[in-house]
């Protein structure tokens, strides 16, 4: 009996374990939207719309300059394994395209929490906004999740930055800048 106990632990364990390493969603929410096909979305869907204000409590680096910018905006949280495992890919893209992005990554905790996070480091603007504003207003159920804002303020982009098969890479980021130059 004692052996029948361990070896069922076990198998569920590893059952556990291989469906996590599947889907890389370790702490992906219980509520999961999609928006389209198989992209996961921890949020309403507004793209093709005007985003929303950046409203943050308390920036924890130098406001960046948005104007004329594709502005991103990342929520995500000090304990998010999947959040943290992004940011050297957005450290990427920030470096990239200085001079037509700007990617601010926004918590709800607080200023603390986040600062003391120190790795991996994050290259770009970072806010806390403890009230959760703008993560209401788009009704973001779990973390990560972000939106893309071209220079006019319409969201082109949305969802997980780096979910297979609907990364935000470089490619694609190149192809949303031509194409919003395109258009002027």
């Amino acid at each position: 009996m004692k052996k029948f106990i361990l070896t069922s632990i076990f198998m569920f364990g590893f059952a556990l374990v291989s469906s996590a390493q599947q889907t890389d969603y370790l702490d992906a929410p219980v509520e999961i939207t999609q928006s389209s096909g198989d992209k996961l979305q921890w949020a309403k869907s507004i793209i093709g719309q005007k985003g929303p204000e950046i409203d943050v409590e308390e920036w924890l680096t130098p406001k960046p300059e948005m104007e004329g910018k594709f502005v991103m905006v990342e929520f995500w949280a000090t304990w998010c394994s999947s959040c943290r495992k992004a940011f050297p890919k957005m450290n990427q893209l920030q470096k990239e395209f200085a001079d037509d992005l700007v990617i601010i990554a926004l918590s709800d905790e607080p200023a603390e929490k986040v600062n003391s996070m120190v790795y991996p480091k994050i290259e770009f603007a970072k806010a806390i906004d403890t009230r959760a504003i703008m993560k209401n207003e788009l009704e973001v159920t779990g973390v990560p999740h972000a939106i893309m804002m071209n220079p006019d303020g319409i969201v082109v982009w949305e969802g997980f930055p780096t979910m297979p098969g609907h990364e935000l890479n470089s490619e694609v980021m190149k192809k949303l800048i031509s194409d919003y130059k395109a258009s002027k």
